[in-house]
């Protein structure tokens, strides 16, 4: 059965590369990133649903959550659930949400009108996250075009407002207890070109927001001023160089094995280049290991701002958004043995275990005492990009994966 399955998902190939594209046409961007929401896109993916007759046996239904910023004022997650032999479920979540193109000019086509060139597909959110939510789709088409029965009851989620950090989306959407202890989850989010790494464990998310405010003035009489951004750039400095020195711990589960402590954002200041600033605003984004307290790495930035304050007579103010670690994933979870399995017989390989720097779905349903991993067949460092793609056979493989965890055998 197995062989069977695998060559369904085979003659499904030129589908999921017309449904991919098909979706990533709508620019389901944030309404919090200059965007209209998901709304477009779930009736695009309702449609192909119904075309391909899933929805004559599953349970279709959409949930949302209430945003003022959305057009509708809320905004929609679609749920697919297919029963199985067992009640027991396996949960696949794939975002629909995607980030806006960036600059145009950096584009060799269109981002929303996605061309096959060789063996990929080119556009914005063709890997990130379409081609794992077409995948996941048509895995459980194959599964039924092979005349096999689901060993578990079959829970697609179709997420939003991933990219903006799941306020809209996953996050409230846990809290209507809309999964179950036992459930079997993946969130295939992440991954590499061989395919042979699975995700078990993040490190803490955490965020700072520095606002330096000082005095603009005129760029001829900056001594009567006090230069925010000459100020924000001594801090900046200042705050790496202490968060670095002072956790370096190591953990090799991770990749990378340290803490990552990044100077990311820039805010705009003033308009103009002859006028000093009076208020600069910038962000920093770390990934924490476990082992370090994030009470102790607040203390540390919170000193270098309170010497930079005391030198300069600038004011600054700080905002943290702190994501501590979830608990791992063992590997020898039900999840991660299934996926293992599965991997194993679609690419030949042995898979590994590990950690990575975070932000994922799964770190959610952790907190939430549920195991869940994360993996996926994907091309490395496009996600996001100008000219980001995705290999057709990779649709494919991730789409085989999926079947086979569903056929559970």
């Amino acid at each position: 059965m197995h062989a069977k399955i695998l060559s369904e998902a085979e003659k499904l190939e030129g589908l999921m590369v017309d449904s991919l594209s098909r979706l990533c046409k709508i620019q389901a961007v944030s309404p919090h990133n200059g965007g209209t929401g998901e709304e477009a896109k779930i009736k695009e993916l309702e449609k192909i649903i119904h075309e391909l007759g899933l929805d004559s046996k599953a349970k279709i239904k959409i949930e949302y959550v209430d945003d003022d910023k959305a057009p509708a004022g809320k905004r929609p997650s679609l749920f697919l659930e297919y029963p199985g032999k067992k009640s027991r479920r396996l949960c696949i979540l794939t975002h629909i949400d995607i980030v806006p193109e960036g600059d145009r000019n950096s584009w060799t086509l269109d981002p929303f009108n996605p061309e096959v060139r060789g063996s990929r597909l080119y556009g914005r959110g063709v890997s990130d996250n379409g081609m794992c939510l077409v995948a996941s789709l048509f895995a459980l088409k194959a599964l039924l075009n092979a005349g096999a029965e689901p060993e578990y009851t079959i829970n697609l989620a179709f997420v939003c407002d991933e990219e903006m950090g799941s306020h809209y989306g996953l996050e409230p959407l846990l809290e209507r207890n809309l999964y179950r202890a036992d459930d079997l989850v993946i969130a295939p989010d992440s991954g590499n070109d061989a395919g042979d790494f699975i995700e078990i464990a993040e490190k803490a998310d955490w965020k700072l927001r520095f606002t330096v405010l000082g005095k603009q003035v005129h760029a001829a009489l900056p001594h009567t001023g006090l230069n925010a951004c000459r100020v924000a750039n001594m801090l900046a400095y200042e705050v790496d160089e202490a968060l670095h020195a002072a956790f370096k711990e190591e953990d090799k589960t991770f990749d990378p094995p340290f803490s990552t402590f990044e100077p990311t954002r820039r805010f705009a200041n003033v308009p103009n280049t002859n006028t000093v600033p009076g208020r600069e605003v910038f962000e920093f984004d770390c990934r924490v290991l476990p082992s370090v307290s994030l009470d102790e790495a607040f203390n540390v930035v919170k000193k270098v701002c309170d010497d930079v304050e005391n030198r300069t007579g600038a004011k600054i103010e700080l905002v943290v958004n702190r994501n501590d670690a979830a608990p791992p994933t063992s590997p020898d979870s039900d999840i991660a043995k299934l996926l293992i399995k599965s991997v194993r017989e679609v690419l030949g390989i042995e898979p590994k275990t590990g950690g990575i720097g975070g932000g994922t779905f799964a770190a959610l349903f952790r907190r939430k005492g549920i195991p869940a991993v994360v993996w996926s067949q994907e091309c490395e460092g496009v996600a996001h990009q100008p000219d980001e793609f995705t290999e057709i056979k990779y649709i494919v493989n991730n789409a085989k994966v999926f079947a086979l965890m569903m056929a559970g055998e």
